[in-house]
């Protein structure tokens, strides 16, 4: 793969599967332009450097517009392309129906599901101007088959996968391919901080054996990024070991 000047956006860049995606594209030559609503990451940038790319951090709230498209033209003016896409940014507010508030629905939505929609919005017109973009949205295996206490997570991702439907009917004839990924249970803080039997019945629960590490979801979005994976548009490809076979 050919990733001269290649520029790729990562969306929740500071930590977990972000951080993974942020390295793992530095590995593959990439400039890596890392996003977070967190303060300016000199490790993470260190740690991409040192995965042997480019990187700069730049601090983003996708849901804020103004934030995001500031940073965008920023990015523009500077590189003067943006090649890659990775909507990886989320947050969760679980509860179920009855208990769940409606800021906490909005949270999730604004975040996970809008937040989606303004950065590929923002980057859209200048891939279609290039004639060449890869756009990655995060989506979830409960986006397709739901999950317990999670009504405004699962509209979020469910969301995004039918966004990304849309967008790669849209942008496919531009030279720009929109795919998602849909992980299952991966080994990030938040992970970790659950009971040992909960994630006991997780694994028993994932024919390969184990909960995903980050780098699984990172290498899933590198594959879907690569130039010679221009055929693939408009699919969600699940990240789970197998879970929702083993289901």
């Amino acid at each position: 793969m050919s990733t001269t000047k290649r520029v790729a956006i990562i969306t929740g860049a500071a930590n977990g599967i972000g951080r993974a995606t942020a390295e793992a594209f530095a590995e593959a030559g990439y400039h890596v332009v890392a996003w977070d609503r967190a303060v300016a990451d000199a490790g993470l940038v260190a740690a991409i450097e040192a995965a042997g790319g480019s990187a700069q951090f730049v601090t983003v709230d996708v849901s804020e517009r103004s934030a995001v498209e500031a940073a965008v033209a920023s990015l523009l003016a500077t590189h003067e392309r943006v090649d890659v896409l990775i909507n990886n940014a989320g947050i969760l507010r679980d509860a179920q129906l009855v208990k769940l508030s409606e800021a906490d629905f909005d949270a999730v939505i604004a975040v996970n599901l809008k937040g989606v929609f303004t950065c590929t919005q923002a980057v859209a017109p200048s891939m279609i101007a290039q004639g060449y973009g890869r756009i990655i949205n995060a989506a979830s295996v409960v986006g397709l088959y739901g999950n317990f206490g999670q009504s405004n997570y699962v509209a979020a991702k469910s969301g995004v996968i039918g966004m990304t439907r849309v967008w790669a009917r849209e942008l496919g004839r531009h030279g720009v391919t929109v795919n998602a990924i849909a992980p299952g249970f991966v080994a990030t803080d938040m992970v970790a901080q659950m009971p040992e039997h909960v994630l006991e019945r997780m694994v028993a629960r994932t024919p390969v054996g184990r909960i995903g590490a980050p780098a699984d979801i990172a290498r899933a979005y590198l594959f879907l990024a690569d130039e010679h994976a221009g055929f693939i548009s408009g699919a969600v490809l699940s990240v789970d070991g197998g879970m929702v076979v083993g289901t």
